[in-house]
């Protein structure tokens, strides 16, 4: 859309096909996609666009999405329904673990399904459980069958290599992530394992339908759980399935910072009227509402950088002519656009190669080889040298940094490190979190879940409570010299972490001296050195007051001012929007340089121009991401009223995983979790102890 030719180029385009729609609105990619559209609708009205997904939870939003936002929404074509696959959850003769994520129980089972099938796809969550599952079935592959690994931080020739053996038939298993989600349609996967619970029952269907691609033919799955949790969610995906019942999420809208981005690209284009291409833009289903004093503040902050940023001639992106358009003020500009383009900002990232280590005048020598991938800077500037690591399903010992990134040797060793990722999880779906509700306040139902979670939820309901599935259990309990407050709201890893973080500074100011939180995807759990059941007892401490909804208002504000998070939001507004660059020839910023540049601007918008758009979009960025404000709302909506609680002598069956996650990582090896199963032996102990 940038380049002066797109209006000759694209004057004839007739149509225009999206495949997998309801994987592309939900993004700032689909935003800035929607801009694009709206541009070439001016440029080539007669073009017609057509959408194709298998998976939609709202088809009427994706169809108003398709077309302009005055138009008709596009017409409705369903296709033919296709056999119902056949999905089952591991019935495991092992004891699934009550807490964790590794699902290193089932290695033994998962290895026997693969052996019995042509070729499967195991599916998991995150890469870090992707390096793990891989390299727990190399160790248990005693029959030294193909077993690949596939997911985004591998480099781009090794996935190839992956997708071209499948396609020759050359592999039996693939452990994968994502990155195999879409447009794998190999008819020879012919069974489909998942993992760890798939946080939502489209991603499932998504998935499972990687298996037996033909209409006529039923996908084959395995559901693999985690722990005791997420065999409720299992059920809970699978019962969806079965319904065909569809939570992808709402398409994403009405964001600044991409609308900055669209505008300098637009300019980069050749000269325009503001008030043409606002037309242009809130025809725009994703910028509908847009309000045109919006649109100006845009425009301003892409001439000017804002109020605050005025003096600074390399924000001043546009120039305003005689006769009323808007030009590029420079050359340079249009460079540095098509250089930084795009929506998505990735965590610094270094190449990870293969070491030769050679010895020259008496001294060691370490060079570069082929490089096997990428891993985040964060994480390999905490390894010292001689430290071990998973990466590209291999153990690697660390051996320093040099000036092209990470340099590595093959070393066989025990307990490597497992890298972990920023924003690697999957969160817990608003429909299946309201299924997993249902499941537990209906003991008919146990009898589908496996008998150890039955006696486990049968424990429960003697030793506690199990709530209805329109209430909030809280528990209270003494335990080591602390006192514990656990709740059950199974709104997701996001929304407990914010209302735990807002939970502690009220339960700050209310005296009862709150050391820390840990947040799982069902249950949040706050220790304290006063007794939290005697300040309820007393009514020193009122529950209700304590989950008000008024806590999303200056609590909240409170907070986000002295947290790091909106700095890291803002940064990544700052990038999209093209007030920070980081890639141009010979000056490519560091991670680090971007964020020490970001922490200043925004420190001086914060005192100077607290409204300005890029503040705004970072607010926005926050509430929907990463603190998940939205959903934590409605949680606090759907309890008021609705708050049961319990004062214990000692720890619940069901609060014994949340509390096995304090001091833990979110994803840790068979070694790590040897030097908890202790604890977790006398947590679990405690719990179904009779008396």
């Amino acid at each position: 859309m940038a380049d002066p030719a797109a209006a000759h180029l694209l004057r004839k385009l007739h149509t225009l096909i999206l495949d997998e729609l309801h994987a592309l609105v939900t993004s700032k990619r689909g935003v800035l996609l929607s801009l694009a559209m709206s541009r070439i609708a001016t440029l080539a009205p007669e073009m017609r666009r057509i959408g194709l997904s298998a998976t939609v939870a709202d088809a009427d939003a994706l169809r108003a999405w398709l077309v302009p936002s005055r138009n008709t929404p596009a017409t409705l074509v369903m296709g033919k329904a296709g056999a119902a696959p056949n999905i089952r959850i591991l019935d495991s003769v092992e004891r699934v673990p009550w807490s964790g994520h590794s699902s290193l129980y089932s290695i033994p089972e998962v290895y026997g399904a693969i052996k019995s099938a042509k070729l499967t796809l195991v599916f998991v969550n995150t890469r870090s459980q992707a390096e793990m599952t891989f390299q727990s079935l190399w160790e248990a592959n005693e029959d030294h069958l193909p077993i690949a690994l596939h997911h985004g931080s591998l480099d781009v020739a090794q996935r190839r290599k992956v997708e071209a053996a499948m396609s020759e038939g050359k592999l039996r298993a693939v452990v994968c992530t994502s990155t195999l989600d879409l447009g794998i349609d190999w008819g020879d996967v012919d069974l489909v394992i998942h993992v760890g619970a798939p946080k939502g029952s489209s991603r499932l269907l998504q998935r499972i339908g990687r298996s037996n691609h033909r209409l006529d033919v039923p996908s084959e799955a395995m559901l693999v759980p985690s722990n005791r949790f997420e065999v409720l969610e299992c059920v809970a995906a699978l019962e969806a399935a079965r319904v065909n019942a569809q939570d992808t999420e709402y398409p994403a809208v009405h964001k600044l910072d991409v609308l900055a981005q669209h505008v300098l690209g637009r300019a980069c284009a050749g000269p325009f009227a503001a008030h043409q291409l606002f037309a242009e833009v809130t025809s725009a289903w994703t910028y509908r509402n847009l309000s045109r004093e919006d649109f100006d503040k845009v425009i301003d902050y892409v001439a000017t950088g804002g109020y605050a940023l005025r003096a600074y001639e390399r924000y001043a992106k546009l120039k305003l002519t005689p006769d009323g358009m808007w030009r590029i003020a420079h050359p340079r500009f249009v460079q540095q656009y098509k250089l930084n383009i795009g929506t998505i900002v990735a965590e610094e990232m270094l190449k990870v190669r293969i070491a030769s280590v050679r010895k020259r005048l008496g001294k060691r020598v370490v060079t570069g080889g082929r490089v096997l991938g990428e891993l985040e800077e964060w994480f390999l500037s905490q390894l010292a040298i001689g430290e071990t690591f998973l990466f590209s399903g291999e153990v690697l010992r660390f051996e320093g940094l040099d000036e092209f990134g990470a340099l590595a040797i093959r070393a066989p060793g025990r307990d490597p490190m497992i890298p972990s990722y920023q924003g690697g999880k999957f969160p817990l779906s608003t429909y299946l979190a309201g299924r997993v509700r249902a499941i537990l306040a209906d003991p008919s139902s146990w009898k589908r879940l496996p008998p150890q979670v039955r006696d486990w939820l049968s424990a429960q309901r003697w030793k506690s409570l199990v709530p209805k599935a329109n209430q909030m259990l809280i528990e209270t309990f003494p335990r080591a010299d602390k006192h514990y407050l656990v709740c059950y709201p199974f709104e997701g890893r996001l929304s407990h972490q914010t209302l735990g973080m807002l939970l502690t500074r009220r339960l700050e100011r209310a005296g009862a001296q709150p050391m820390g939180f840990v947040a799982s995807e069902y249950a949040l759990v706050i220790w304290a050195l006063r007794d939290l059941s005697l300040m309820i007892e007393s009514g020193r401490l009122s529950l209700a007051r304590l989950f008000d909804e008024d806590m999303l208002g200056d609590d909240l504000d409170a907070w986000l001012a002295e947290s790091n998070l909106m700095k890291r939001t803002f940064r990544n507004a700052a990038i999209i929007a093209g007030l920070i660059e980081k890639r141009w020839p010979g000056k490519e910023k560091t991670g680090r340089q971007v964020t020490v540049n970001t922490d200043l601007i925004y420190d001086v918008l914060r005192s100077h121009q607290p409204d300005h758009i890029l503040l705004r979009a970072a607010w926005e960025d926050a509430a929907d991401g990463l603190i998940d404000v939205h959903r934590l709302g409605g949680l606090l909506k759907r309890i008021k009223g609705q708050l049961v609680h319990r004062a214990l002598e000692m720890v619940s069956p069901m609060a014994v995983p949340v509390l096995l996650e304090i001091g833990r990582e979110s994803i840790y090896g068979e070694a790590h979790d040897a030097l908890l199963a202790e604890a977790a032996d006398q947590l679990i102990d405690e719990a179904m102890r009779l008396v």
